[in-house]
């Protein structure tokens, strides 16, 4: 574990190891592509493109992980959920944040909007944007080491908010050393080794959120669990 005084550069150090990653050619190209065709909306921007690193407050006691960055939202951007338009998941995710002080502004719309986060750090299981946000199993595995030596960074983490099934399944066997699984479920709280709280929720996808799956005042009811179980 980095001392105080070195724990800046070992963020940085591993915010460049995620966006110079290049274990999965698959998603690598998809990400390129997208950057060069573009959304018609966002023609003139220039699209990240690339793996995109966690952000947040490095004392965070709450560690949001969801699936993977949007091909038009953090690919475009180059921050996890933002940029996904009004209304989208960024903004349904911000809003619970910021309901439970975690998040200075209930929206998230470009990597230069002010959002700061308190006490919070946001991540993925997937670095890069997939096809159909349906990563392959073995993208989802090779990414593990960037999850793992993120929550070895972040060293005040207490409680693990996963987004969605895939979140959850990746967050738990780094967590939990080898014991059995629970069954994924929307609130659902498992006390892991070293103390620390990992909480299930559904992901803020549009498709969870539009149909009512998800609402908002089930998401903010998660985050303020969370903010309970970090103390």
């Amino acid at each position: 574990m980095p001392r105080a005084s070195e724990a800046p550069a070992a963020f940085r150090r591993h915010s460049r190891s995620v966006e110079t990653c290049v274990s999965c050619p698959r998603l690598r190209e998809y990400c390129r592509q997208v950057g060069i065709t573009k959304r018609a909306a966002f023609q003139a921007d220039t699209y990240w493109a690339r793996p995109v690193a966690g952000f947040g407050d490095p004392r965070a006691r709450i560690v949001v992980v969801g699936l993977a960055p949007a091909a038009h939202g953090a690919n475009r951007t180059g921050r996890m959920f933002t940029g996904d338009g009004h209304g989208g998941s960024g903004d349904f995710l911000m809003s619970a944040l910021h309901a439970n002080g975690l998040a200075s502004q209930p929206y998230s719309r470009s990597a230069g909007d002010g959002l700061v986060l308190e006490n919070a750090w946001i991540t993925a299981a997937v670095r890069c944007a997939p096809p159909d946000n349906k990563p392959r199993p073995s993208e989802i595995l090779a990414c593990r080491r960037h999850l793992e030596a993120e929550f070895a960074l972040l060293s005040s983490m207490r409680v693990i908010v996963a987004l969605g099934r895939i979140a959850f399944d990746s967050c738990w066997p780094v967590l939990a050393e080898g014991a059995r699984k629970p069954a994924f479920a929307h609130g659902l709280t498992v006390e892991t080794a070293g103390g620390r709280h990992l909480v299930a929720s559904y992901h803020p996808s549009r498709q969870n959120t539009h149909t009512g799956r998800l609402t908002a005042a089930m998401l903010a009811r998660v985050f303020r669990r969370a903010v309970e179980l970090a103390g």
